[in-house]
């Protein structure tokens, strides 16, 4: 059983930058991935970035591509989304998840979520 908490979003201006931080209360196992996903009123959820846990191997929308970097720290068992040159359309619910699978880049193959830290970016 994995729990997660993100936090780290606010209120920011455009072409500013952000850094969000999902933090797992059990054990990620090197096989699992994390990917952060978003939700603007309105939308559907929309995949942003995925990392296998094991490192090397990640995943970008094409939104974001350039301006985001997944990264993970295993021994804090934390997972991180740099957000750069933010945009007012990066508004957003933003969610942390977990999956056991090998596929880390749709939303119905993860298995843990966290409850989302808002993302609001002023014009």
């Amino acid at each position: 059983q994995v729990q997660l908490v993100e936090s780290g979003g606010g209120l920011v201006r455009a072409r500013d930058s952000l850094r969000l931080s999902c933090a797992a209360s059990g054990r990620i196992f090197s096989s699992y991935a994390m990917g952060w996903f978003r939700q603007a009123p309105g939308n559907e959820r929309e995949i942003v970035a995925a990392i296998r846990w094991s490192g090397g191997v990640t995943y970008y929308a094409d939104s974001v591509q350039g301006r985001a970097t997944i990264s993970r720290d295993d021994a804090k068992n934390t997972g991180y989304l740099q957000m750069n040159s933010l945009k007012p359309e990066d508004t957003a619910v933003y969610y942390c998840a977990v999956t056991k699978s090998y596929y880390y880049t749709s939303g119905g193959l993860y298995d843990y979520w966290g409850q989302g830290t808002q993302v609001t970016v002023s014009s």
